[in-house]
């Protein structure tokens, strides 16, 4: 073997994490004993163990690219081995092509799936089963899943106890447990038969449906009708008379068009004080949502760093509103996107009008966006006007450059089947080659998301 290929190993070692390793044991399972892997606590050591079972040549790197691809590290994919995402998402879908096995892949999607704190209920829920060394606090779930094997709690053929587990407060993934179930036993079924019975598929439809198979995997569900609450707050006179945020009820009215054509439930308030934009807030995480994909709220106001005015001059932590909608405070919507988009100024009272140039008309206030650090939760995404310690800008007359801008990238992306993620890096790119009459602006993304957000078009 040559020199490249060793050292295209070592690169790929020295580019992977702790987690990284974790993952690529775990779905390599079926093909190196479990004391082996145990012993294995370096990414050469494991690229060395799958070389010595013939599992990656100089000549195939098929499994090292399915491994690479399974655990989401498209970028390792892409610059070391010259290939892409949408290229695996096509060879897997050849029969036989794929090397880590079904009951594996499921296995895995549910340690991804799972929000911190589901991981703990299933630990708690273990405890007359599992040893206590075994669920302490820094026990990932996929090694929770490795001693329920061990203990013969799980096997490819019997997932009950899984399903007892999850099933009071997650049943979107009792609900894939049981569709792997129905899909071996059909697939068991027809391993039985004498011969195969030919069943007429038209090739288009086949690959749709083999499409959205692995698109479900891959992406968010969002198949429901609505698809979620869109809740709008926006503050546009304050107490203080001096205080009238111009070009705010032109965002509002954007926002609205915008997620009501996306099939979202969508409401604005209007002009709330302090405590009543909490309530407001939490109002909305104590709603059932089980029918739902997705929750999107949209905060329009006056702030400071961390931190959101209210039209009574009086301030509510951002921490304390995206938290309202963790696990253990919003059951129904854990698993599923919870998406903050914060348009925050600080007011133009210090801040002169600067007139726009041709991309606009009227005037711009500048905007001073507070800095967020989310909670330490899964599937949160947080959208900010500019980085931290940045002004960002507003238009009198025809609502603020960020929010604008969002808008219209959605409108034109969603009905291409873009992802969020994807839309926001465009807006970042619009709005950062933006003149302000000299001046820049920035936006920010925070995200937790866990999987692609795409919005299905009606």
């Amino acid at each position: 073997m040559g020199m490249n290929f060793y050292k295209l190993l070592f690169d790929i070692s020295e580019a992977l994490v702790a987690d990284d390793l974790a993952a690529l044991k775990f779905l390599s399972l079926e093909h190196i004993p479990m004391r082996k892997l145990e012993a294995i606590q370096d990414p050469k050591a494991f690229l060395r163990e799958l070389q010595e079972k013939g599992l990656i040549e100089e000549e195939n790197l098929s499994f090292l690219k399915e491994l690479l691809y399974r655990i989401n590290r498209i970028d390792l994919l892409e610059t070391q081995l010259g290939s892409s995402g949408q290229e695996m998402e096509r060879e897997l879908q050849i029969p036989g092509r794929a090397k880590v096995s079904a009951y594996r892949q499921l296995l895995y999607g549910i340690a991804e799936d799972l929000a911190p704190e589901d991981v703990e209920r299933v630990k708690f829920l273990l405890q007359e089963r599992i040893p206590n060394s075994k669920l302490q606090d820094n026990a990932s779930m996929l090694k929770v899943l490795l001693e329920m094997e061990r203990k013969m709690l799980i096997k490819e053929d019997d997932l009950s106890m899984l399903k007892y587990i999850v099933k009071d407060f997650r049943a979107d993934i009792k609900k894939k447990i049981v569709t792997f179930e129905e899909q071996k036993k059909e697939n068991d079924s027809k391993e039985k038969l004498p011969y195969p019975v030919p069943v007429s598929v038209h090739p288009a439809r086949q690959t749709a449906e083999s499409e959205t198979r692995h698109l479900s995997v891959e992406s968010y569900k969002m198949k429901n009708n609505p698809h979620g609450y869109c809740v709008i707050l926006n503050n546009y006179i304050f107490q203080n008379a001096c205080e009238v945020r111009q070009g705010t009820i032109e965002d509002g009215e954007a926002v609205k068009r915008v997620f009501e054509w996306l099939q979202f439930e969508t409401v604005e308030y209007m002009d709330l004080e302090a405590r009543q934009i909490y309530e407001k807030v939490k109002m909305y995480s104590e709603k059932d949502h089980s029918n739902m994909d997705c929750f999107a709220c949209f905060i329009f106001s006056h702030g400071k760093k961390d931190k959101i005015k209210g039209i009574d001059d009086q301030f509510v932590n951002i921490k304390d509103l995206v938290s309202c909608f963790n696990g253990s405070n919003c059951p129904s919507l854990a698993g599923k996107p919870k998406l903050f988009f914060i348009q925050a100024c600080q007011g133009s009272v210090d801040h002169p009008p600067v007139t726009v140039k041709e991309d606009f008309s009227g005037h711009l206030e500048m905007d001073v966006t507070p800095s967020i650090s989310i909670p330490d939760e899964a599937d949160i995404l947080v959208g900010m006007a500019t980085v931290e310690h940045y002004k960002c800008y507003r238009c009198t007359n025809t609502g603020s450059v960020y929010i604008q801008c969002l808008c219209e990238k959605m409108k034109l992306l969603c009905p291409h089947g873009k992802d969020l993620l994807t839309i926001l890096t465009e807006v970042s790119k619009e709005v950062g080659t933006k003149d302000l009459n000299g001046w820049k602006q920035m936006p920010k993304i925070t995200s937790t998301l866990r999987k692609k957000l795409i919005f299905q078009i009606p």
